[in-house]
């Protein structure tokens, strides 16, 4: 029988890789998202959800699955950065989650087992100047990922991914041009930026069966920028 999942805000990036990748896989998905033509062109059902101010959700009776796409990207020097801005990072990226979950968690515990992916930064593992903000909003993810990690054991499995700059509409700005590209492949080992695509298929891992032995635990598709140096 396939899977039921439910995505948040997977309209561009890697939450649209993801999906491709899922429907793919014959995951059965529905959305919630601020847009819903690039999913309603998959075949997703898609009811509107905004990080900044959930909105009830309607969903099935079980559900195998929740991923949480919401993100933003705050840089500025520290001096520079607001209560507000500190305020906006963290309703997108971990109460927006809150309230997601809150509302699936009936649902995913109908379920024989489940399966929660959240989703942090490289910033959090690698200090990094400007970052203060998004990496704040993030680290909290993480730690909301641990503690529902053992709280929800063992029906229903929390990890998170990591990513480090990723080719997608959020980072478009800082991709704008090829010599940034090059400039940002660079600052990793592998010598490339990320690929939604490749997020996308470790999101499936975590959805699926295969991870059944994993729960609480950060996948860090970076380059190696969080763990390694080659010079």
């Amino acid at each position: 029988m396939s899977k039921t999942i439910l995505l948040i805000g997977a309209n561009s990036g890697i939450g649209l890789a993801t999906a491709r990748a899922l429907k793919t896989q014959g995951f059965q998905l529905i959305a919630a998202a601020r847009s819903a033509a690039a999913l309603e062109a998959l075949g997703i059902p898609v009811q509107p959800f905004n990080a900044l101010s959930p909105s009830p959700l309607v969903l099935p009776p079980v559900l195998d699955g929740i991923v949480y796409f919401p993100g933003s990207i705050t840089l500025k020097p520290f001096h520079r950065l607001t209560a507000e801005d500190f305020l906006h990072d963290y309703r997108v990226n971990c109460l927006g989650a809150v309230a997601a979950l809150q509302a699936a968690l009936p649902a995913l515990k109908a379920a024989a087992s489940a399966s929660v992916v959240l989703f942090s930064t490289v910033a959090v593992a690698q200090g990094m100047p400007f970052h203060a903000s998004i990496a704040a909003a993030k680290g909290a993810v993480e730690g909301l990922m641990l503690s529902l990690a053992a709280e929800l054991a063992p029906k229903i499995r929390v990890n998170a991914i990591a990513p480090s700059l990723t080719d997608t509409p959020l980072a478009g700005t800082l991709l704008s041009s090829d010599a940034k590209k090059e400039a940002s492949a660079k600052r990793h080992p592998l010598q490339q930026v990320g690929d939604p695509d490749d997020v996308a298929q470790l999101v499936a891992f975590l959805l699926s069966d295969a991870s059944k032995f994993m729960t609480g635990q950060i996948l860090r598709p970076d380059g190696g920028l969080s763990s390694i140096r080659t010079f």
